[in-house]
This record gives structure tokens, sequence and C-alpha cells, in this order.
């Protein structure tokens, strides 16, 4: 039982590490723009695929503390498996997001609205998660099995664009 609740907790931790490594690699991006533009150390002020870039990686950096938050609250709250395809997905959305605002700003859009949609369903899992909690806590009624079931199959259908 403890070795298939470590690898529960692995998935997750392994999401989170993947999440760490994108963005050092945004960061990345925008310090080699930044020094291809300008040739010295990271300034903001140059061309307009260095905005972009700094933009995105800015737009990434702001939405990373949420994602980390709900990932793990809908993992240790609810599901780790479905969570950590959550996850999965949301990273891989993060780098179109990113690869499209690159390009033109509204090849960013669908990213960005997937993102957003697997934000939300991180974020219920964690609502559904706490309020098994209290029925538990309250009434006796366990309904995890229930969460599982509903989560595990609704998953799949975060790859519907």
């Amino acid at each position: 039982a403890h070795k298939a609740q470590l690898l529960q907790y692995l998935q997750m931790t392994s999401q989170t590490e993947y999440s760490v490594f994108l963005t050092a690699f945004f960061a990345n991006k925008v310090e080699h723009e930044s020094r291809h533009c300008n040739g010295k150390g990271l300034q903001r002020q140059g061309s307009s695929y260095f905005d972009r870039v700094y933009t995105a990686n800015q737009n990434c950096g702001h939405a990373y503390p949420t994602f980390l938050a709900v990932l793990w609250c809908a993992g240790l709250l609810c599901s780790q498996a479905p969570a950590a395809f959550a996850g999965l997905m949301y990273l891989f959305v993060r780098q179109k997001y990113f690869v499209g605002y690159l390009g033109e700003r509204t090849q960013s859009i669908p990213g960005y609205l997937f993102g957003k949609r697997i934000i939300l369903f991180l974020f219920l899992m964690s609502v559904a998660g706490i309020l098994n909690y209290y029925l538990v806590f309250f009434f006796g009624s366990d309904f995890e099995i229930h969460i599982k079931t509903i989560t595990s199959a609704i998953s799949p259908l975060l790859l519907i664009p």
C-alpha cells in the first residue's frame, strides 16, 4: 500500500518538476532574446519579438502559482491520477500558448482558453475533495469512490479542444 501511495505522489511531483523545467525554459528564452537583441545583459527594450517573448514569459509566470496550488489540492484531496493527467495537459497547453504568443498574438488564444478550462477542472476536483471531507466529518458519508470515478471519466474530455 505504501508503494502505491508513493507512486501516486510521484506522478504529481514529476508534473511539478516538469513545470519548473518549463518555467526555466521560458526564462532562458527571454534571456536569450534579450542578449540577441541588445548584445548586453538582460534589458527590456528591444525588438517586438523580444517584447512578445518577455510578455509570454510573464503571463506564464503569473499563472504558475495558481496551477501548482490547484494541482496539489486536486491530487491530495481528490484523486492523483486525473490531477496528474490534467497537470500534464496544462503544461502542454502552456507550451502551446507560449509558442503561439511568439507568432501572432491571436495564435495564443486557444492555448489560453484551454488552460483556463484545465485550471477550472483542477479547481472543481479540489472543491469536490473538500466537500467530501466535510460530508465524512459531519455526516459519515464518504463519496470518495464516486468522486474518483467521475474525475477519472471526465479527465479524458480535457483532450477535446
